[in-house]
Parts: C-alpha cells; sequence; structure tokens
C-alpha cells in the first residue's frame, strides 16, 4: 500500500480564492448588519409574553366571549368589545371567537393555544405571531382599514391544519 502524499488537495486557484474571499467578506457584512435591522429595521412585532396555564387561558377566553357576544358566525361567537384586552385562542382546528373591532380603536390582543404549536397569519396584513401552550402573547394592535381579515394558521398542527381559518372584522 502507498501513503498519500503530503499535500493530497489541489491549492486554491486565483478564481476559487476570489469567491472565498467575496463570501466571507459578505457574511461578515451581512453579521454586521443584524444588529442593524433589529434596532433600526421595525420588523419586530412589539408584543409581551407572560406563562399562563393553558386551563385558565380557556377560562379567560370563555368568559370574555361570553361577556361580548354579539351574535354567531359558523357555530363561533362574535364578540365586540370595547377598546383595551381582547383574547383570542388557538385550538385544534380553529380560532375562537370571532373578534369584530372598531377601526383607530387601540386594542391589545391577548393570544394563546391549548393544545398544539399554532402559526397566527393575519392576512393580507401579513402579521406573524406564533401560539404556543403555555404562553399568552399581548400585541398592541390598532386597525387602520375596515373590513374581513382571514386568520390563518400558519404552522403545521396535524391533520385538520388545513381547517384553521378564522376571521377578525373591523368596522368604521
Amino acid at each position: 500500500m502507498i501513503a498519500p502524499p503530503a499535500v493530497w488537495w489541489r491549492p486554491l486557484g486565483r478564481y476559487e480564492r476570489s469567491w472565498l474571499t467575496i463570501a466571507l467578506v459578505w457574511c461578515l457584512f451581512l453579521t454586521a448588519m443584524m444588529p442593524l435591522w433589529f434596532f433600526l429595521g421595525r420588523q419586530n412585532v412589539p408584543a409581551t409574553s407572560y406563562r399562563v396555564a393553558p386551563a385558565h387561558y380557556q377560562k379567560l377566553v370563555t368568559d370574555f366571549a361570553q361577556k361580548y357576544q354579539v351574535g354567531t358566525e359558523n357555530d363561533l361567537p362574535i364578540v365586540a368589545p370595547p377598546p383595551g384586552d381582547v383574547y383570542l385562542l388557538a385550538k385544534a382546528w380553529q380560532w375562537y371567537p370571532v373578534l369584530k373591532l372598531k377601526k383607530g380603536e387601540t386594542y391589545r390582543l391577548h393570544l394563546s393555544s391549548v393544545d398544539f404549536q399554532h402559526g397566527f397569519s393575519l392576512q393580507p396584513i401579513n402579521l406573524n405571531l406564533m401560539a404556543l401552550p403555555g404562553y399568552d402573547y399581548v400585541i398592541r394592535l390598532t386597525p387602520t382599514s375596515s373590513g374581513e381579515f382571514s386568520l390563518i394558521c400558519n404552522e403545521y398542527c396535524f391533520i385538520g391544519h388545513h381547517l384553521m381559518t378564522g376571521k377578525l372584522v373591523v368596522t368604521d
């Protein structure tokens, strides 16, 4: 058996060195830009999260829905709360309840799940958050246009995932 030569690879050519240098410089540039995107890019949702027992959160949402219910749609309560705290629950495989908010008013939207990890996507606004069991995510929300907006689960949550849609209605 013959031992391999001491230098068994071919040294980098001029073009390979150039491309590696460009890739390294680009990686360093993007790494340096991350803090700028974080602080100046205004891409981060201003949300606060709290630990909460799923059963306790479900009771909060049920009490909230009963207190402010104004109708039903597809066996889900439609709630029209005053500005302030509003609650939305993700559970297999629905968003509960249907929220009816007023344009220009400020709400604190509480969002959580009682069973699986769900993804909250408000369309066509493209606001995306995670709804996790045991965490109450609170977002300050001020609707700026009226209409009906879709709530979509964008995180695979098992067999009924494709059915998990909801609605948020904003009135003048």
